[in-house]
């Protein structure tokens, strides 16, 4: 007998909208975010410039290139920068709430921020991607440069812009996401189950809110295994 899909599916929803808003852990018994590292807790001597950084985290992995200096730019949702032109105030440490918002107004900034704010405690893998792009890897300076041009307000999308895109495009030429390819075939993989009509419900509803598709195109995916169930 097969397990039923609809807590899997759940769960999975559950998984792939902390990886949307890259939620940081929250120290238990408190309403307050976790404190970033101190100054000097990761040594940067070992990062080049145009170097990618990546930080694994339980759900998902959060991708910057490094500047140099102790500076990584990486890609981030905010609402901030579409409500207030403020530069003070939006290079403060981005909060839940500004992620959250961010999502969901498809609004996102490329940041320039230590190695500490970028990483947040995690480990750091460096150049991890070079073995999947081989001969495709550009100059460090020519990385950097791009991530430099790219600082300031961009749009966001799971399915098209997010912080693998970013250093994807940065240091191999070509925006691409292998995270978001990974969701996209389990999503696939929902929506052929017929018996899973609840969870294509959800994930269509979730595409609609947070990835950037436009209903017109995405309700008629969304009830067709319902139709197919009815029929069948």
């Amino acid at each position: 007998t097969m397990k039923n899909p609809v807590p899997q599916a759940a769960s999975l929803l559950l998984e792939k909208l902390m990886l949307l808003v890259h939620i940081r852990p929250l120290p238990a018994g408190s309403g307050e975010e976790t404190p970033p590292p101190a100054p000097g807790y990761y040594d940067t001597s070992c990062f080049k410039r145009g170097d990618l950084l990546e930080v694994p985290r339980t759900l998902f992995i959060h991708f910057g290139i490094y500047l140099g200096e102790n500076r990584v730019a990486h890609l981030m949702p905010d609402i901030l920068p579409a409500i207030t032109g403020d530069r003070r105030q939006i290079q403060q440490v981005v909060t839940n709430k500004r992620l959250i918002l961010g999502v969901i107004a498809r609004t996102a900034s490329v940041r320039v921020d230590t190695v500490e704010d970028f990483a947040y405690g995690g480990s750091i893998l460096v150049n991890h991607m070079d073995r999947l792009f081989e001969d495709q890897v550009l100059g460090s300076e020519e990385a950097a440069r791009r991530a430099e041009k790219l600082v300031g307000t961009t749009a966001y999308s799971l399915l098209w812009n997010n912080c693998e895109h970013f250093v994807t495009y940065c240091r191999y030429g070509a925006p691409v996401s292998f995270q978001t390819d990974k969701f996209c075939e389990t999503v696939k993989m929902i929506i052929r189950d017929q018996r899973s009509v609840l969870a294509s419900v959800l994930v269509g509803l979730v595409s609609i809110v947070c990835l950037g598709l436009a209903p017109s195109t995405t309700l008629p995916t969304i009830f067709i295994p319902f139709f197919l169930w009815m029929a069948g």
